[in-house]
C-alpha cells in the first residue's frame, strides 16, 4: 500500500526543494535553531500582512532574519487602476517571532505599479 502524506499545515508554504551534486532532489529548508525556515516564515508573514490588511497581496518580497524572528516584506495591491500598470502598490514589512507569531507591522511606502522605482533598500 502506497505511503500517504501528512498533510501541511495552513499557511505554511511547502519546504525549499534543492539539488545535491549527485542529481537527487530533496527537501532541505534552511532553519535557524529553534525556529522557522525562511520560506515558511515568508509564508507566515504573507498571510499576516493579507489578514491584516484585507487586501490582495503580490507576494513576498524580503525575508531577512532578525535577533528573535524574521523580518518579512510583503507587496499588497492597494488600489487596483485601468489599466494595471496604474495600480497603487505597497510595501509592508511583518517582523515575526521564531514560532511564526505576529509581534508587529508597518507600511514601509507606498508607489504606482511600473513606476521604475527599483532601488528596494539592501539592507
Amino acid at each position: 500500500m502506497p505511503e500517504r502524506r501528512r498533510p501541511r499545515e495552513e499557511g505554511v508554504p511547502p519546504p525549499a526543494r534543492s539539488r545535491d551534486p549527485a542529481g537527487d532532489t530533496a527537501a532541505r529548508p534552511k532553519r535557524r535553531p529553534g525556529g522557522l525556515s525562511a520560506a515558511s516564515a515568508g509564508g507566515y508573514g504573507l498571510r499576516h500582512i493579507a489578514d491584516l490588511t484585507g487586501r490582495e497581496t503580490e507576494g513576498v518580497t524580503r525575508v531577512k532574519p532578525a535577533e528573535d524572528g524574521w523580518l518579512v516584506n510583503v507587496e499588497v495591491v492597494e488600489d487596483r487602476r485601468v489599466p494595471s500598470s496604474g495600480d497603487i502598490l505597497a510595501l509592508y514589512e511583518a517582523e515575526l517571532d521564531m514560532e511564526g507569531d505576529l509581534l508587529s507591522y508597518r507600511r514601509l511606502r507606498r508607489y504606482r505599479r511600473g513606476s521604475g522605482d527599483y532601488a528596494e533598500e539592501s539592507r
